[in-house]
């Protein structure tokens, strides 16, 4: 009995070893926590750091704000296109608040028949219903043929201002620095927007092997890639300048050296581009006549030629796109508690990007999916940050991660998927998709299966603290990613996001504190 009772009681404390091991926590080698519990960032030796992606989104990461009703609306007898349109020009028409805000349209509970596009091209105007479920706010997509059900769209482009450009002065720029050296006659004040451009180049695309992509063995069109059409364009604001050094307001996502062209900067504007729009509180459906059926709504909203705006609680069904789609023009976006279900289409190429970013500073945060296929997914040549955070994929019928030619400064944290998530060369698939992206950040994750890779050049990317399938991906030959903590739990942070942005914020709040306002806290 002595004995027994012995045995028993080493399998129970076996058991609890077991669960206590199963608890510990480990940080990144990357990132850790210094003893006021601010994040420290560990170089590698190149003096690249993890980039601090903290300020994306609305008004760098604020909470949208409640706008007050101005206009009501309920839902009447047959098309309600036109009396939502023009309740929206309406609002155009008055004259914004302090805040840059309009007013909002409150759409009642009920259900909207849609037959073509609601669009705002007036900043400070917000649309919202009472609710995403049957028993909200519904709007229902009756159109026969692709387009857009809400569009947020400005005018015009960017335009870089004469006599602005500067080269930077740094044979080396690494990733995640806010401190830009520029040759002498600065011409640049605190306060001004600039444009941080690494041009692309012969040199580079050569060494990325991007002019060497194979043929398709189905005889289609592939495109190598040139090197004017990747110029990258970075948007940022000095905060502060010591001489001819410049400190911008978000970190360099991508190496810059002269052996590539090194860098430069000028000073732009936008001004067709609007703000302080947001959709809140709907429920969006798009009319289907079979599964495969593409002529009906493609996106439920698209964001273009704007910034600080936000799409909010908001349920997207059986659009063939996306439930959200943020143009390259556009920025400082959030999207919140949205989701993407049971989309309509067939199941190939340039269909079901379920959120789908190609601007930049944008935040994805607490979405989820089905039915997708690329269902947190950026385009070619986006530049970052831009982040997926906390958010969910289920019956997924491709991949998540940068899709195609050359995202740069994409956080995926704490992202669940049953499919694959990848960041990878892709080769020839579509017309040369090629490599994927750089300084691609995938931060505990669960997946089936991930494929991390290093592009030849110019780029890390790394899979930390994530739980999966490790894939060899399309080319298995191809240099592997920065893999930590594979299959380990107990990460800390859990979301890099949420604690880049708390440590941020505790940072302020700290200087404000102590009246420090002189003090400046940089990499």
């Amino acid at each position: 009995m002595t004995y027994v009772i012995k045995v028993v009681f080493s399998g129970l404390l076996l058991l609890y070893s077991q669960y206590i091991s199963s608890q510990a926590t480990w940080h990144s080698k990357y990132i850790s926590f210094d003893q006021n519990k601010n994040l420290v960032y560990h170089a590698d030796d190149k003096g690249n750091i993890i980039p601090d992606f903290s300020k994306v989104g609305y008004m760098e990461g604020e909470a949208p704000p409640f706008v007050q009703t101005v206009i009501e609306l309920s839902p009447q007898d047959g098309d309600d296109t036109d009396p939502i349109q023009l309740a929206i020009d309406e609002l155009a028409t008055l004259k914004p608040d302090a805040n840059g805000f309009r007013g909002c349209l409150l759409l009642n509970q009920g259900k909207y028949e849609v037959s073509d596009q609601l669009i705002i091209s007036t900043s400070g105007i917000v649309i919202r219903g009472v609710g995403s479920g049957e028993d909200g706010t519904v709007l229902i997509a009756t159109g026969k043929k692709q387009y857009n059900l809400i569009k947020i769209e400005g005018v015009g482009s960017v335009e870089e201002i004469e006599a602005s450009r500067k080269q930077i002065n740094m044979p080396f720029v690494p990733v995640g620095t806010k401190k830009i050296i520029v040759y002498k006659e600065n011409i640049f004040q605190e306060g001004d927007n600039i444009m941080v451009c690494r041009p692309g180049t012969d040199h580079w695309i050569s060494d990325i092997k991007m002019d060497q992509i194979e043929d398709k063995s189905n005889g289609k069109p592939l495109f190598q890639w040139e090197a004017s059409d990747y110029d990258l364009h970075y948007e940022r604001k000095i905060e502060k300048i010591i001489g001819d050094t410049l400190l911008i307001d978000n970190p360099i996502v991508m190496e810059m050296e002269d052996k590539y062209g090194g860098g430069y900067i000028y000073k732009y504007s936008f001004k067709g581009r609007i703000n302080q729009c947001g959709i809140e509180n709907l429920l969006l459906i798009s009319e289907f006549t079979s599964e495969t059926d593409e002529d009906h709504a493609w996106n439920a909203v698209k964001i273009d030629r704007s910034r600080d705006c936000w799409v909010k609680n908001v349920v997207a069904k059986h659009f063939g796109y996306s439930a959200v789609n943020i143009a390259s023009s556009s920025r400082n976006i959030s999207v919140l508690y949205c989701k993407c279900l049971e989309a309509k289409s067939i199941i190939t190429g340039g269909r079901r990007y379920s959120f789908n970013c190609n601007g930049q500073l944008n935040l994805f945060k607490n979405c989820e999916t089905s039915e997708g296929r690329h269902d947190f997914v950026t385009g070619a040549r986006v530049c970052g940050p831009n982040v997926f955070t906390q958010c969910k994929a289920t019956s997924t019928h491709a991949d998540i991660g940068p899709h195609h030619r050359w995202a740069t400064g994409t956080l995926y944290d704490q992202i669940e998927s049953d499919g694959e998530i990848n960041v990878q060369d892709r080769g020839n698939y579509g017309s040369g998709h090629g490599w994927t992206g750089g300084t691609q950040i995938v931060w505990n994750c669960e997946s089936e299966e991930i494929c991390v890779q290093n592009p030849w050049v110019s780029a890390i990317n790394f899979a930390i603290g994530c739980k999966f399938r490790k894939s060899e991906g399309r080319h298995s030959d191809r240099p592997d990613g920065v893999w930590e903590g594979l299959n380990h739990n107990g990460l800390r942070p859990r979301s890099l996001y949420n604690a880049q942005l708390n440590s941020r914020l505790r940072v302020v709040t700290s200087l404000i504190d102590t009246n420090a306002k002189d003090i400046l806290i940089f990499h």
